[in-house]
């Protein structure tokens, strides 16, 4: 087992890996901006490092900042948690040519699910289906793009090959505004992701957001841990992520599980990922792979009593993972509902000192925070606070869990999104299940 492992990360990811590496005896070196330096994980770490100023590319993302902290405490393994830089195969590169272990997948695999349009054409040659689009990146042909958008059928959608996490993507519902759509995408991926590469996929209406978690050890075994529905999201934004899946089939989630656990031995994926797919007429089409933990993993870990944080550091330690999929079954319902620092109305970020905090508790409950009274949440970062999960044996346990722990909650001096969060729980689209993409926004007038 690893020895000690430097946590390249912040808030309540930066705990949670924590907390992992204590059950298995590992030691922590915990490193942090100038204005995190009473985070709850810096506070409780073996070793702590400052790496710069606030800003972010001063601190959480300098990787030689980083590479020596890991050195100077003879650290072992660096884990990114999420965000920042976990998907960045430049720096797991250069963890590895420094001599430390890169708690996640090789380089090379990160670099081809990075790029969308290498991911889908090496899931495509794995045998998952993807959205009907172009096959590579637009070129500068307009005929081309006009010709190619009309055999896919308007609407559709033009993305950054090099892009994440809801942007870098624009509709086009007319031909008229096809040229101006690829322009603007191009101006705005050089922009955000330093690639001005896009591709055009058809547009579906009212798809939900369905993900398969899977883990893969390096030896030869890679498993699913079934599935999460992802679909309540603002702006292609995450709101509440649920596990399973409400409505889909034990014979779809077995075969789609399959597809996914043999496309991570395809190309030779190690560690904790995540396939995530478009679902709309019961068709499963691929649009991207994260090659990280994700934040909502935390649903996955109840329903199948996993904890996936520390199986990735087993698999980085050289073991092999502790279960057959034969072992792994479906077990109640998880709903996860992300906290975060903003106004519930506006969605403005909502930095402050917090006054009062009180999490809630009682049976099925699961709070993953960082936050203390008198932590002062700084301006610079994610708004994320805190994630609460619900667990019960039916989804509509899960659905009163929350909606008691969300009313239990007290956050003050900042504002939260908790009042939105309780509005959605007595939604009746959301108690019946199934809502797509778009329900939110539609819901909230955006």
């Amino acid at each position: 087992m690893l020895d000690k492992v430097l946590i390249a990360n912040r808030g309540e990811v930066a705990l949670r890996i924590q907390r992992a590496c204590r059950e298995l005896g590992i030691k922590t070196v915990a490193v942090h901006s100038t204005a995190d330096a009473n985070l709850k994980h810096v506070l409780l770490a073996d070793e702590t490092v400052c790496i710069g100023p606030p800003p972010s590319s001063q601190s959480y993302l300098n990787m030689p900042a980083i590479i020596s902290a890991a050195e100077v405490t003879d650290a072992e393994a660096i884990h990114p948690g999420f965000g920042f830089l976990s998907e960045n195969a430049d720096f797991a590169e250069r963890v590895q040519n420094s001599g430390f272990v890169f708690i996640g997948p090789p380089p090379e695999v990160i670099r081809l699910m990075g790029d969308k349009i290498s991911a889908k054409d090496a899931m495509r040659k794995a045998g998952l289906p993807t959205v009907p689009g172009s096959d590579g990146p637009l070129g500068d042909a307009l005929d081309e793009s006009l010709r190619l958008a009309r055999d896919i059928g308007y609407p559709v959608i033009i993305k950054a090959a090099a892009g994440g996490g809801g942007r870098g993507m624009r509709v086009v519902h007319t031909e008229a505004s096809l040229a101006n759509a690829i322009s603007i995408t191009r101006v705005e991926a050089r922009a955000a992701f330093g690639s001005d590469i896009v591709y055009m996929e058809k547009f579906l209406g009212r798809p939900r957001h369905i993900e398969f978690q899977v883990l893969a050890d390096g030896h030869g075994n890679a498993v699913y841990l079934f599935e999460r529905d992802c679909s309540m999201q603002r702006r292609h934004q995450k709101v509440i992520e649920e596990a399973p899946a409400p409505g889909l089939s034990e014979e779809l989630r077995r075969t789609m599980g399959e597809r996914c656990a043999n496309a991570c031995l395809e190309v030779g994926y190690r560690s904790a990922g995540t396939f995530e797919f478009l679902f709309q007429d019961g068709q499963f089409f691929f649009i991207e792979m994260n090659t990280r933990l994700q934040v909502e993993h935390p649903v996955t870990e109840l329903i199948t009593g996993v904890d996936i944080v520390r199986e990735q550091l087993r698999i980085a330690a050289g073991e092999r993972l502790s279960f057959r999929q034969e072992d792994l079954v479906v077990r109640g319902h998880a709903i996860e509902c992300r906290i975060n620092a903003e106004d519930p109305k506006t969605f403005m970020p909502s930095p402050g000192t917090v006054t009062l905090w009180h999490a809630p508790g009682g049976p099925g409950v699961r709070v993953d925070s960082h936050l203390y009274s008198g932590y002062a949440v700084p301006p610079f970062y994610d708004s994320m606070v805190a994630k609460i999960i619900a667990y019960g044996d039916s989804r509509a346990s899960a659905i009163a869990r929350m909606h008691g722990a969300l009313t239990e909650m007290v956050v003050d001096g900042i504002k939260t999104n908790i009042p939105l969060h309780i509005e959605i729980m007595q939604h009746s689209a959301f108690k019946a299940g199934g809502t797509d993409i778009h329900y939110l926004e539609k819901r909230l007038g955006l």
